[in-house]
């Protein structure tokens, strides 16, 4: 088939490698792509926001399936548009890309179909949410109601904090995505990502991975867009994981299509594992990024086939997709500035990352032949191994060959599963040596 991958992030990089890899996958196309993705697919220079110009591209080449990768076209409403001119697209449609456009619909969504989250309210000035937190205790979570590229949520230790936030996000801090506010409890417990794929009828688990969203070692410092995830996520065990399909995903895609508007793609579930059990902190309605790339480094099962499957409505009766044993690790590097300003152009020269490795492109160019920085998170070093621990070594080797004057990386990723590993390590030393006496 001829495919068409809209974005040109590190995600698309991922997607891009793993849709080539696919003996269905003809041809490939990218819009706008990057110079990683480029060696997977014919990029080509669309405007997404010019659905008229897609529509009239994916005619001219004989696309069979649009992949839609950022959320912020899937907001835009590109996927009606596709599916309008009679185009097989993978991705919601603009009501349900709501999930992710607008928090405050999520949250009145959940109050509605009975789903486990934080209390909340919403609030559309200054003056209501300072008054609204007066029913809050500190911590507490402060959360730009639209898109904001995963840095418009603060987590305030203080009053001041919660009070600073605020004003920011009424005075423009986050443009137009903090025009309404919404203050939530602080939840305590350990968070995990959780992926599941639906028609708008039949739903598919798709897998778990940990993302470390905070700046600094030791989840420090400000939120980014991601600074680094491994997958499985073993704290989601399997119990649990049927505890969110039965209590979170499932009665969202019946609540969507019982209002007529039917979610078909991804659900990106951002959880957080409480003491009362899951409970949903927010809703993607795109694959993760970076979680993305460790979820494809472990697919088995051809990706074309699941997401036309998606696409064409057809996941009754198909079997959960198959992933690896392994374990997959990604460590983002990122330029000087980052979440703030980043300081672009930098010269970057790449290693062979060879075996069960990848270097997926996330914010580069090139000038003059030369590979540069041109974005904030700049790359993502991936590999698989048996472990964490194995894929941590592995990784963070390869991230020590880059060469990127300026460019930095968490060199903690993954540490709360490679702290259970060590301490599970002696057990098992026992049992082997036991099992050889």
């Amino acid at each position: 088939m001829n495919i068409l991958l809209l974005g040109g992030g590190g995600r698309e990089h991922a997607l891009a490698w793993k849709l080539a890899q696919s003996p269905r996958c003809t041809a490939l196309f990218a819009a706008p792509g990057n110079p990683g993705i480029a060696a997977h697919a014919t990029l080509v220079d669309l405007d997404l926001a010019d659905h008229a110009g897609v529509i009239a591209f994916c005619r001219a080449q004989s696309v069979d399936l649009v992949v839609v990768g950022p959320e912020a076209p899937l907001v835009d409403g590109i996927a009606d548009s596709l599916r309008a001119a009679g185009l097989a697209v993978f991705g919601p449609g603009a009501a349900a890309a709501q999930l992710e456009g607008s928090k405050g619909f999520t949250k009145d969504l959940c109050r509605e179909a009975d789903i486990p989250t934080a209390r909340y309210v919403r609030c559309e000035s200054a003056e209501a949410a300072l008054a609204a937190l007066a029913d809050f205790t500190i911590p507490v979570v402060v959360k730009a109601d639209g898109l904001a590229a995963g840095k418009g949520v603060i987590i305030a230790t203080t009053r001041a904090e919660a009070d600073a936030a605020i004003r920011d996000m009424f005075d423009g801090g986050f443009g137009a995505s903090g025009a309404q506010v919404v203050i939530e409890e602080y939840m305590e417990g350990e968070e995990a990502s959780f992926f599941a794929l639906t028609d708008g009828k039949d739903v598919l688990a798709f897998g778990s991975a940990q993302d470390h969203k905070r700046v600094g070692e030791g989840d420090t410092g400000p939120n980014t867009g991601g600074m680094g995830a491994y997958s499985p996520a073993s704290v989601l065990t399997p119990a649990l994981e049927e505890q969110v399909m039965a209590r979170i995903i499932r009665p969202t895609v019946e609540a969507l299509a019982a209002r007529g508007t039917p979610y078909s793609g991804v659900l990106f579930a951002g959880l957080m594992l409480t003491a009362q059990g899951p409970k949903l902190i927010e809703y993607n309605c795109r694959f993760g990024d970076p979680e993305c790339q460790v979820l494809m480094m472990r697919l088995e099962s051809d990706l074309p086939d699941l997401l036309l499957a998606v696409a064409q409505g057809h996941l009754a009766g198909r079997a959960v997709p198959a992933m690896a044993a392994d374990v997959a690790l990604t460590v983002v590097m990122a330029a000087a500035g980052y979440p703030g300003t980043p300081e672009k152009g930098a010269p970057i020269s790449l290693p062979d990352a060879g075996g069960d490795a990848m270097i997926f492109h996330a914010g580069t160019a090139l000038r003059n032949g030369q590979l540069v920085a041109s974005g904030g998170r700049v790359l993502n070093v991936t590999a698989r191994a048996p472990s964490v621990t194995q894929a941590r070594e592995a990784v963070y080797a390869l991230v020590d060959r880059v060469d990127f004057p300026g460019g930095f990386c968490r060199r903690d990723i993954g540490w709360r599963e490679a702290a259970r590993e060590a301490a599970t390590q002696p057990e098992q030393d026992a049992v082997t040596s036991a099992g050889t006496a």
